[in-house]
């Protein structure tokens, strides 16, 4: 991806993450910390890649005059998601409708940071508008533990779901949230959302889900490209195919339909320039 970026003179996003952080011994994390990352965990390929991808982007800008900017995103949520993904907002809202225990791991003490998705979309429009390279923290600086989000769950969907305790993971960090002092001060970008009303707007996405009413997400995207008069039409046949894989093809084809819509908006809102983003 930073080869077809340099090859044709594209502005580049790598959309990284809070895990670059690790276990934080900072709290909250800002931009300069290096993190705290144990390299032979469990989860420490997800980590060291999205450090690697951060130097792999940097190198490029430095040795071949790339433009990039990088978006640390700390965890997201809202409609969209796909039900079974594994990511706590989406595993209790899914657990809460289908009736089922909540499941926390370990004592549930350990907190993380929940932004909406229309906050992070605002940010990364911002950063690729922006004349800033970064890395930015683009996440919400409420933290909850996680019986306080199950909570949340309970009070937005059923009051009496129960809550189930299992061991934790290994190397699961035990604070997470964004200093985004930063984004703030040269991107002028802050989220407006508070998890008590995005989370129901995902509620009721993930209800359309389970009933099967909810919309096609290409054909949303068509009828947003159409008054730019960009042939998508293509992407028809591609739907079907994936959603003949069944529910996992068709939420995949989900978040391939978002990426394709921030792709053309980049495209559209950079002065000319184009724009490749990879996570």
């Amino acid at each position: 991806m930073l080869g077809l970026a340099k090859r044709i003179g594209a502005r580049f996003l790598l959309t990284s993450t809070s895990e670059v952080y690790g276990d934080p011994l900072q709290h909250p994390q800002v931009e300069t910390y290096w993190g705290n990352v144990n390299p032979i965990g469990v989860r420490s390929c997800y980590d060291e890649g999205k450090r690697t991808a951060e130097t792999l982007t940097m190198d490029y800008h430095r040795g071949a005059n790339l433009e990039v900017r990088i978006a640390r995103i700390f965890n997201t949520y809202g409609p969209r998601m796909c039900i079974d993904d594994g990511r706590v907002v989406s595993n209790f809202v899914a657990q809460a409708l289908r009736k089922e225990p909540l499941t926390v791991y370990g004592d549930g003490k350990q907190t993380r940071s929940f932004q909406y998705v229309s906050d992070l979309v605002e940010g990364l429009m911002k950063l690729m508008e922006g004349e800033h390279i970064g890395p930015f923290n683009l996440g919400n600086p409420g933290e909850f533990t996680m019986l306080e989000l199950a909570k949340v769950v309970q009070d937005t969907i059923d009051p009496e779901a129960r809550i189930e305790f299992r061991p934790n993971t290994a190397d699961d960090p035990h604070k997470r949230k964004p200093d985004i002092s930063r984004a703030k001060e040269l991107l002028g970008w802050e989220p407006k959302v508070p998890l008590h009303e995005g989370l129901p707007l995902m509620v009721t996405d993930f209800r359309k889900l389970s009933s099967g009413t909810r919309t096609n997400p290409l054909r949303q995207l068509v009828a947003f490209l159409n008054p730019h008069h960009v042939k998508v039409t293509h992407l028809f046949s591609l739907y079907d195919d994936i959603t003949k894989m069944g529910r996992k093809g068709a939420n995949d084809l989900d978040s391939f339909g978002g990426i394709y819509a921030l792709w053309l908006l980049c495209t559209t809102r950079t002065k000319g320039h184009g724009c490749i983003r990879s996570s």
